[in-house]
């Protein structure tokens, strides 16, 4: 299934809207902590009961997930085969020495977008795209990044005043 084409449209505005995406961000490390991580929790929640992962998946398709030593036990056992077995079969080691999929999109995305072993997913992708996390002060250079991948981030960006 392809992206919804306004959620292209967001990305692209997005991309284009690069250095307007940056002043913001720089813009909010002057604010308090808890009013950042309020405005954010606040925008998620707005915006994910209007944008439907299901329609994009394009974290699935164009950004793998960095898999701890407890998402890959807990995958492998639901796929029932060995850790070594899942890691010969769909990891490999980055240049950060984490474990990632060997290719993207990622092996367990469905073509109608939903996720075979979403009950057991790596924590980073029950996590993405973090805009409901504490600290968002703190992850402010993922955020923007993000804004590229995620037509949610880019939308909760656009929401924020300047």
């Amino acid at each position: 299934m392809s992206m919804k084409a306004e959620y292209k449209q967001k990305l692209e505005t997005a991309s284009k809207n690069k250095n307007l995406t940056k002043n913001k961000l720089v813009g909010l490390k002057k604010r308090r902590k808890g009013a950042v991580d309020q405005l954010f929790h606040r925008l998620h929640d707005e915006v994910f009961e209007e944008i439907n992962c299901l329609e994009c998946a394009n974290c699935c398709k164009t950004t793998g997930p960095l898999l701890t030593q407890k998402d890959i036990d807990r995958i492998a056992k639901h796929l029932k085969i060995s850790g070594s077995g899942f890691i010969q079969q769909y990891l490999k080691i980055d240049e950060d020495n984490d474990y990632i999929f060997t290719s993207m999109p990622c092996p367990f995305l469905g073509t109608d977008n939903y996720c075979d072993i979403y009950d057991v997913r790596p924590k980073a992708c029950r996590e993405y795209p973090h805009t409901d996390r504490t600290n968002q002060i703190g992850i402010l250079k993922l955020v923007e990044k993000n804004t590229l991948i995620c037509p949610a981030v880019a939308e909760i960006i656009e929401r924020i005043p300047k």
